[in-house]
């Protein structure tokens, strides 16, 4: 009788221990940055300057411009002077409204 009662301890023992590690919480992760604010210092970071950018960088940091509208840029603000408004970029060949609605948060003018 005795062996079943320490059975039965250790049993419950046991089991109670198992429902106390299943039910705990788990570690809570790391708070992490919202998304909008992780955006907005990428954003930051990939400011282009129409008048300082050459045609590398404007092919690579902004959407849906390739070599030769890229090219295009560089050759429209030397003949042309320096940009005044991001807006004049629609007078590039190439260059439509979507196009530059789509790169609008991505361009300045310094």
């Amino acid at each position: 009788m005795q062996i079943t009662y320490i059975s039965s301890l250790i049993f419950a023992f046991l089991t109670s221990l198992s429902v106390a590690s299943a039910a705990a919480p788990a570690s809570r992760p790391e708070a992490q940055t919202p998304i909008a604010i992780q955006m907005n210092e990428v954003d930051q970071a990939a400011k282009v300057n129409l008048n300082a950018a050459n045609a590398e960088t404007l092919r690579r940091d902004l959407f849906g411009i390739g070599v030769s509208k890229a090219k295009a840029i560089v050759a429209y603000r030397e003949s042309n002077g320096p940009f005044t408004a991001v807006d004049e970029l629609l007078e590039v060949k190439g260059i439509g409204k979507a196009l530059l609605e789509k790169n609008r948060h991505r361009l300045v003018i310094n």
